[in-house]
């Protein structure tokens, strides 16, 4: 699990980074500043939970239920949240939106408030 949880943190962060330097270069081009900013913003979400995906895989053992759900929260969150984001933005900018997506995007932001919440309450715990 330690394995699982430090190398989606480690893709999430690889791809924030090529996502951002897209968005900044390739989409700025086609995006409205709406978009732009939409798309921005999920890359943003991605980094910061790829950096909690890294701590929290090198702080914990995963030998309670409690760290694995919190763990999978953020890997649930950030794929549902800056994902549909993403899909949302450049189907938008394509002129086929895939509203389907909307929906999707505050899953992924439950998803990221409750592995928050569960990480406050395990640092409560201790």
């Amino acid at each position: 699990m330690i394995i699982l949880v430090q190398v989606a943190g480690a893709i999430y962060g690889l791809l924030a980074v090529v996502f951002g330097a897209f968005g900044a270069h390739a989409l700025k081009k086609i995006f409205t500043d709406d978009q732009l900013k939409n798309f921005e913003t999920g890359v943003k979400y991605q980094m910061y939970h790829a950096i909690v995906l890294l701590f929290v895989g090198a702080n914990y053992s995963f030998s309670t239920t409690l760290e694995v759900v919190i763990a999978y929260a953020f890997i649930i969150g950030v794929f549902l949240f800056s994902f549909s984001i993403y899909g949302l933005c450049i189907s938008s900018a394509k002129g086929k939106k895939l509203r389907f997506l909307g929906p999707i995007t505050p899953l992924g932001g439950l998803s990221l408030v409750i592995g928050w919440f569960l990480l406050l309450y395990n640092f409560l715990q201790t």
